[in-house]
């Protein structure tokens, strides 16, 4: 019983995640989210880290890997020139354990 329960959980965890695979496409319509790339983290929705690998990238918490096709992402994005187009806020921050959700209120747009 034990192992199931276990076997279960593990389960739901793997089609409830989803990593942070990120496409930046060229044109804003082809984009699942249109981002704002704010110079001051306080104005900020998102602090995000670019990792190196793949194998690094998060679960909606900021980490993310820039693929090089379109097919590999898990979000396809555009980055707007005014705050004003944009459905997300982010700031890039130098560390990883500075990556994370400043404002909650969309995080829904990762998932």
């Amino acid at each position: 019983m034990k192992y199931i329960l276990i076997v279960i959980i593990i389960t739901f965890s793997c089609l409830t995640a989803k990593s942070q695979k990120i496409f930046s496409v060229d044109y804003a319509s082809q984009a699942d989210i249109k981002i704002y790339v704010s110079d001051y983290e306080s104005m900020s929705d998102l602090s995000v880290f670019k990792v190196d690998y793949e194998s690094r990238a998060g679960k909606n918490d900021g980490n993310w890997f820039f693929v090089e096709y379109v097919s590999k992402a898990d979000k396809k994005i555009f980055f707007v020139e005014h705050s004003s187009q944009a459905d997300i806020i982010i700031f890039f921050v130098d560390y990883s354990s500075r990556a994370g959700w400043n404002k909650k209120e969309k995080i829904h747009f990762f998932y």
